[in-house]
Order: structure tokens, then C-alpha cells, then sequence
């Protein structure tokens, strides 16, 4: 039977600067190349990108059977081992990208009120901080109650980028609420089951030797242009019965 079928997938550029805004991208070209393989659908609800074609940060949705269950192994904080592009010395930079997966909330699970929330507009800005749009599109929507902040400026008019920043902030209440439940239940493996889904470096991509290695279950694949390119299944399916 299919888990849950919608997931929230957040990747965030990490230590590293324009080199970790680029791996970022590679991470997300990587996901969205795999979501084709499984014929899940995506949509991007918010993304930052740099001059170079980095990301700072990019928010998307994938839908479709067991989405979740098979995305959920990539949470926390990925890590890449290579020449940038940028590099005139042939020097080795180490950068990392952190990835949030998270459920989407069902309309039972989260009630957010419209007194809960202040919701402003503003132009949308490009690479550099240009402004893309005359118009303002792009909304942020702050939750007074936790403080949580998210916006959303990928679609052309504030009805739906208010819809994609409202479905951000329900997956990150339901987030909230799930690791105070965690903590509340007590213990250290509690705890640390809680901080491990953004925190913990789960996986190295060294470029140089030709390898991803997963940190958890202590295990090397070869062929990194491959899992790149979103050939992820062998990992995931090791993942699945490892962990």
C-alpha cells in the first residue's frame, strides 16, 4: 500500500559560498531527475538563485506513490568533494547543502488561522537582487504564534504564490509540532532522532575518487556522474533495509 504521497522538500546552500549554492543545484537537478524516474510530480513553491546559477535555497513538492518513504533517507546535511569550476589552483573544496524532507500536511492536519498569520507582498528579485517583476508577487508569510517566516515568489501573481507559501508553512508547523512531540516523550535516542533530520552529515559525493559514501550505514557507491543524474535507487533501496 502507498505512504504518504506528498512531500515538502527543502535543499539550502551550506559552508562553501558560490560552490556550495552550486552543489545545491546539482542536489536539486539530481532530485528532480530521480521524481521524473518515478513519475511523481513536481512543483517549485520558492527558490533563491545566485549569479552563477546556485542556489541559495529552493522549496519543491513531489507527488506521487511512497514519495515520502523513499525521500525521507535524504534529510540532513550533504557534503561535496571537488574542483569548482571557479578554482584557477586545482585545489580541492569541501562544501555541504543541507536537505529538509518533510510530509505534507492533509487539510485535517493543520488548522492555520487568518488572525495566526501576517501576510506582506513584495517585487520578486533575480540573481544579484534585481528586480524580475514590476509587480509585487512574491509574499511572505509570517505565523505570529511560532515566528515561523516563509515565502514563495516562483509563480507570476500573489494567489498562488500565497497558496505555495501556506503550504510551506503548514509542513513546517507540522515539523514543529512533531519534534516538541519527540522531546516531550524524553530520552536521548529521542533526542537525537529529532535533531538528526536537518543537523547530521548523512553523505559525502567525493568527486576526485569517484564516490558517494552514506555516513549511517557506512556504505560507498561508484559511478557519482550517475547518481548525479538521479540514479538513486540502489542507495535508496540499501537505505530502505538498512536504517
Amino acid at each position: 500500500m502507498a505512504e504518504q504521497n506528498s512531500v515538502i522538500m527543502e535543499i539550502r546552500a551550506g559552508a562553501g559560498g558560490q560552490e556550495a549554492a552550486l552543489f545545491a543545484a546539482d542536489l536539486f537537478k539530481m532530485y528532480s531527475k530521480y521524481a521524473a524516474s518515478q513519475k511523481w510530480k513536481q512543483m517549485v513553491l520558492d527558490y533563491h538563485q545566485t549569479e552563477l546559477g546556485g542556489l541559495k535555497q529552493v522549496v519543491f513538492e513531489l507527488n506521487g506513490n511512497d514519495a515520502f518513504s523513499k525521500m525521507k533517507y535524504e534529510a540532513g546535511v550533504h557534503r561535496v568533494q571537488r574542483i569548482p569550476t571557479t578554482e584557477k589552483s586545482g585545489r580541492i573544496h569541501t562544501s555541504t547543502a543541507s536537505v529538509a524532507v518533510l510530509p505534507k500536511p492533509k487539510p485535517t492536519d493543520i488548522k492555520i488561522r487568518p488572525d495566526e498569520i501576517r501576510v506582506d507582498y513584495y517585487r520578486s528579485s533575480g540573481p544579484g537582487g534585481q528586480y524580475v517583476n514590476k509587480r509585487e508577487t512574491a509574499v511572505r508569510i509570517t505565523h505570529l504564534p511560532s515566528g515561523l517566516v516563509v515565502t514563495s515568489q516562483t509563480e507570476r501573481n500573489q494567489l498562488q504564490n500565497k497558496e505555495n507559501a501556506l503550504a510551506i508553512l503548514g509542513a513546517r508547523i507540522l515539523e514543529k509540532k512533531r519534534e516538541e512531540e519527540i522531546s516531550k516523550m524524553g530520552g536521548e535516542r529521542n533526542a537525537q532522532i529529532g535533531s538528526a533530520q536537518r543537523a547530521e552529515k548523512i553523505r559525502t559525493y567525493n568527486f576526485p575518487r569517484d564516490r558517494a559514501t552514506d555516513h549511517r550505514i557506512k556504505k560507498k557507491w561508484h559511478n557519482i556522474e550517475n547518481i548525479m543524474e538521479g540514479k538513486l535507487d540502489k542507495i535508496i533501496q540499501t537505505l530502505a533495509k538498512t536504517l
